[in-house]
């Protein structure tokens, strides 16, 4: 699994426990401390609507994550996890912020049945999905971390695409969202798992769970399945996933289907992902929607990626292509396609340097028209994780 939000962490284990560690654990629980931050500098060229040059100084997953876990004397383990985003992580770009804020908060038990999570994280779908490989230090093309796009709207003009305005074959319908997951145990490399969020219109944690919104203003009543294999055969490295997505938002029935594969040979990786999104409207499934009247909308989402890796080095290509088209508004579709090309080198253990190149192209049509924007950046990326 592929996370951009974890792609960093590296542990260090540090010497202490919780406070008031539960008498019924046979040891104190294990505390454990990570974090990371991705800091990229890039020249980026706009082409049409007047050709701009702009030097864009990015800073993205800016994360601590602090973990506690312990084998009870029953034989499970119990667990939590805590990861803090330091700044505004929901897609700003003209300002940071400088808030700390809990990004996810759960609680898990794991034994021979299985894993259950109750809190606020990800769902099976995420977690357990494959896709296109990362070669840049902390950046694919796929939920990325740094997306140098200026997009357009339908008025249009040049605009800074919101969070989830990027592509991407992630199901992020509940992202982060107060949630219950199973996991079965992998036997034979299969797994399976599946998700219940009550309320996809809170994302993030809430203190006592009182953080929902009223009947019918969000994507409500969310089940996820998804099923994976991990494993080798031969020589050969294998991940297979596949996933769907159903809940409950006014009267439309929004739905979601993907699968993603991953195979490893040699110090080759080739990856890829799609997934099919139906019935969406503004702010289910799809954050950003850049439709008058957006309801009924369908996306597409397509990535393939191939890199190469040998000692500290890594380079490789990927490509990701989305069409979400309104089907209340006739002619309305919004294409986006995003090629990355680059590689990276590590310095050390948890220091990794990299060069990243981006080819992006943005092109909405409406009844009045047709509008293209084309994007093209390249530069230094620098991720620390410790």
């Amino acid at each position: 699994m592929i996370n951009s939000k974890k792609l960093l962490a590296s542990t260090a284990l540090v010497s202490a426990s919780l406070v008031g560690a539960p008498a019924f654990a046979s040891d104190p629980l294990t505390v454990t401390v990570s974090g990371g931050i991705v800091t990229g500098f890039y020249f980026v060229d706009s082409d049409d609507l007047g050709s701009t040059d702009d030097t864009k100084v990015a800073i993205s997953a800016r994360s601590l994550e602090v973990n506690g876990e312990g084998t009870l004397d029953n034989g499970l383990v119990a667990g939590a996890s805590l990861i803090i985003e330091l700044g505004d992580d929901e897609g700003a770009s003209t300002s940071q912020g400088d808030e700390a804020t809990f990004q996810e908060a759960f609680a898990y038990l794991e034994g021979g049945f299985g894993r259950v999570e109750i809190g606020g994280t990800d769902g099976a779908a995420f977690k357990m999905h494959y896709t296109s490989p990362w070669f840049v230090p902390g950046n694919g093309v796929d939920s990325p971390n740094i997306f140098n796009s200026n997009g357009v709207n339908t008025a249009g003009a040049l605009t800074t695409p919101t969070f989830g305005s990027s592509p991407s074959t992630y199901a992020l319908a509940t992202e982060d969202a107060p949630k219950i997951s199973y996991f079965t145990p992998r036997l034979s490399g299969f797994q399976l798992g599946v998700s219940y969020t009550p309320d996809a219109g809170v994302h993030d944690p809430y203190a006592n769970g009182w953080g929902v919104s009223p009947t019918n203003s969000s994507l409500e009543e969310v089940f996820e399945v998804a099923a994976n294999y991990a494993g080798e055969i031969g020589s050969v490295e294998l991940g297979v996933d596949v996933f769907y997505v159903t809940g409950e938002a006014g009267t439309a029935d929004p739905e979601e289907i993907g699968a993603g594969a991953s195979l490893g040979f040699a110090g080759f990786t080739l990856g890829g992902a799609y997934k099919e999104s139906q019935d969406l409207s503004g702010g289910y499934l799809i954050p950003f929607i850049p439709f008058v009247g957006g309801t009924d909308v369908e996306e597409t989402v397509w990535t393939v990626g191939l890199a190469y890796g040998t000692g500290p080095w890594t380079v490789g290509v990927a490509y990701i292509e989305s069409e979400i088209e309104s089907g209340a508004v006739s002619g309305n579709s919004l294409t986006t396609d995003f090629l990355q090309v680059g590689g990276g080198y590590s310095l050390g253990a948890g220091v990794d340097l990299g060069l990243d190149i981006q080819f992006i192209n943005n092109e909405i049509a409406t009844a009045g028209g047709s509008l293209e924007v084309e994007d093209t950046s390249a530069g230094v990326v620098l991720a620390i994780s410790f």
